[in-house]
């Protein structure tokens, strides 16, 4: 035993103490080819593990499924099992050593349980002459205090492998945030996808054409426009953004163009406009398939000649703005029913490029979803980690809402999960939850799960365009009469249950002959 506790203060290895224990019952007590039987796991089948005085063939047939042989009874029952001779035992297998191979003299068999938490891991058995000298009970007691250190041991190495794979895990995550930190122009990804639309923009960057960016809802056009600023000579100069499907149609001129004081109702001071504050920068007009008609020739103007003229004003002012555009819709079709302007569409559309969906860039979905985890945390004090199990899981799903999707779905588990490391199973759950609570909110089926009940409207999918919408749904017009009836008449509420804008569904309305 001082010996054996020598070995464990040295190394807690279970390779390098059991051997070696199995070495000294061999050398100081006679207990010859001594060997430990581990369970496999997730199995029924046990195997020799750990052996001394048997060589690799023998140790590689010591293969036993639970209730075989007297080995595979001790660790189905639990119990130790003591065999005087073993040429008189029927259950005893013979399988690693042949009775040829050993001693002709009369053999026991002693098999001992190796437990831990009240679990049988594995059996510790040896050879042993019945002509010893020395008294079997005191072999078994010595041998009890063996097993239970095996199975300490043997504990205390899951316990350690457990938490290193954990760390492991971890480890990886880390890295791969750290890698996210230093991707281009807060662009996450390396997809080829991703990257091609990357050298497409670094190509154009330094020119002062019109950029248009095309795409789905949620790919990152913000993030696109400002890498096209962030690349360009004007990076120390304003980036401005506006969203045009937000603004409402009274005041889009006020807005883009500015005005003079008594230019209208309210008007108690000069403003100027987005333009003017995007001087010597860039303008991101988004959602620009949303500007009213009337307005489309006065942007165009200004981005041919440079100059603007406030509302309620008279003087030109000249400006020196980048204009980078982005749509979901399809303007060539806008242009053709008559609802975007054929000259500007040509003007915007001078370098066009295709932001690619989540689906086109799988391998980006894990970096992105770490970068996602690492925001949230931060933002609601949380340390949530996710397996890479869950990980994996977060790749094979179809994303529809893209990126914004994704990204609202990470904030949401973060925020309800319960443990600290997300298992695959619990982030299924999570999603199965907030597909079938987008269903019941009438999420339409265009966009599954891109609306987060009790999310903000910005982050509800957006609408299909005209055409899709009347060739993929049945009846729009009664799918439209029903969403007022279900909200009371309320225009902004149907938009919203239908994931559409105001401006939107108050169109859709006049196309359908409805007041």
């Amino acid at each position: 035993m001082h010996e054996v506790m020598r070995l464990v203060g040295r190394s807690l290895s279970p390779e390098t103490v059991l051997r070696e224990m199995l070495h000294l019952m061999s050398e100081l007590l006679g207990l010859n080819r001594g060997r430990i039987v581990l369970r496999e796991p997730e199995s029924t089948q046990a195997s020799i593990q750990h052996a001394y005085g048997l060589t690799a063939a023998e140790c590689q047939r010591g293969q036993y499924a639970l209730g075989e042989g007297i080995t595979g009874r001790v660790l189905a029952s639990g119990q130790a099992a003591i065999v005087q001779d073993i040429d008189h035992e029927p259950l005893f297998l013979f399988r690693s050593v042949q009775r040829a191979e050993l001693p002709p003299e009369t053999v026991a068999f002693i098999a001992l349980p190796i437990t831990a938490n009240g679990q049988t891991l594995g059996v510790l058995a040896c050879h042993r002459l019945r002509s010893r000298q020395r008294h079997l009970n005191d072999d078994l007691a010595l041998l009890r205090v063996l097993a239970t250190l095996a199975g300490q041991l043997l504990q205390l190495q899951q316990l350690v492998s457990e938490q290193t794979r954990q760390l492991e895990a971890r480890n990886t995550q880390l890295a791969r945030a750290l890698q996210t930190q230093a991707a281009r122009y807060g662009l996450i990804g390396s997809s080829p996808a991703l990257l091609q639309a990357l050298g497409e923009l670094e190509q154009v960057s330094q020119a002062s054409v019109s950029v248009l960016l095309l795409g789905e809802s949620g790919t990152g056009k913000e993030l696109f426009a400002r890498a096209v600023h962030l690349a360009s000579g004007r990076r120390d100069q304003p980036f401005i953004k506006v969203n045009c499907a937000a603004i409402p149609e009274t005041l889009f001129e006020s807005e883009l163009f500015g005005h003079e004081k008594g230019a209208f109702t309210g008007a108690v001071a000069a403003r100027p406009g987005w333009f003017e504050q995007a001087d010597g920068g860039t303008l991101f007009l988004d959602e620009v398939g949303e500007l009213p008609l009337g307005l489309q020739s006065k942007l165009l103007r200004t981005l041919q000649e440079g100059t603007l003229v406030r509302l309620g004003g008279r003087r030109e002012q000249r400006v020196d703005v980048r204009l980078v555009a982005a749509t979901h819709r399809d303007l060539s079709a806008d242009v053709q029913a008559g609802r975007f302007r054929q000259d500007l569409y040509y003007r915007l559309n001078v370098i066009p490029i295709r932001l690619p969906s989540l689906r086109e860039r799988r391998e980006d979905i894990q970096a992105l979803a770490l970068h996602f985890v690492s925001r949230a945390n931060q933002a609601h004090q949380r340390n949530v980690n996710l397996t890479p199990e869950a990980l994996q899981a977060l790749a094979q799903q179809d994303w529809p809402g893209n990126i914004r999707e994704l990204g609202n779905f990470i904030e949401r588990l973060v925020l309800l999960s319960g443990h600290s490391s997300v298992s695959q199973a619990q982030l299924l759950r999570l999603l199965r939850q907030s597909q079938s609570g987008a269903q019941a909110d009438n999420t339409p089926a265009l966009a599954p799960a891109r609306a987060w009940p009790g999310r903000p409207a910005d982050d509800a999918a957006p609408a299909p365009l005209v055409r899709d919408y009347q060739s993929t749904h049945a009846h729009p017009v009664a799918q439209l009469q029903e969403a007022l009836q279900r909200h009371h008449g309320n225009q902004s509420r149907a938009a919203q249950s239908l994931g559409l804008t105001l401006r939107q569904f108050a169109y859709r309305l006049r196309k359908a002959g409805l007041r």
